[in-house]
């Protein structure tokens, strides 16, 4: 079976729904709302397609749930999101804001090949702090040209 691929928008909603999970029991349209920054109506529109997917339970006036499904595509782009975000933070020593900002852009549009090169890079340099090291040196020195 294909894998669905759902639209950016698509993917922050379920993200936000296990991000809310993770911390409350129940999830409503009005935490997702606030959540992102959006219209209730832009919530009801994302839960209406993400139930048709089968990625909610999502009844209209009752707290929605994740399926199985769900939760797993949820994982998988807060993985990658975390994943970015590290090596922004980690390797390229970006500040938080700018890393976590960055890296909700990329997660919709990185291919797993370059992400799973970037995952092994910051593997490598917890490996080898030496050659970060290197690394680090090389940037300072570049930017000061």
């Amino acid at each position: 079976m294909e894998k669905i691929k759902l639209s950016s928008s698509l993917e922050d909603y379920l993200e936000a729904i296990y991000n809310i999970l993770l911390h409350s029991e129940k999830v409503r349209a009005v935490d997702i709302s606030r959540e992102l920054n959006v219209s209730r109506a832009s919530v009801t529109e994302a839960l209406k397609k993400l139930d048709e997917l089968d990625f909610v339970n999502y009844g209209r006036y009752e707290t929605l749930s994740l399926t199985e499904s769900g939760k797993k595509y949820a994982v998988e782009v807060l993985s990658k999101h975390n994943h970015i975000q590290d090596f922004f933070e980690k390797i390229l020593g970006a500040e938080h804001e700018e890393a976590c900002e960055n890296a909700c852009k990329i997660e919709h549009i990185i291919s797993e090949n370059i992400l799973d090169r970037l995952v092994a890079f910051t593997e490598f340099t917890k490996l080898h702090p030496e050659k970060y090291n290197e690394f680090v040196q090389y940037y300072k020195e570049r930017r000061n040209q």
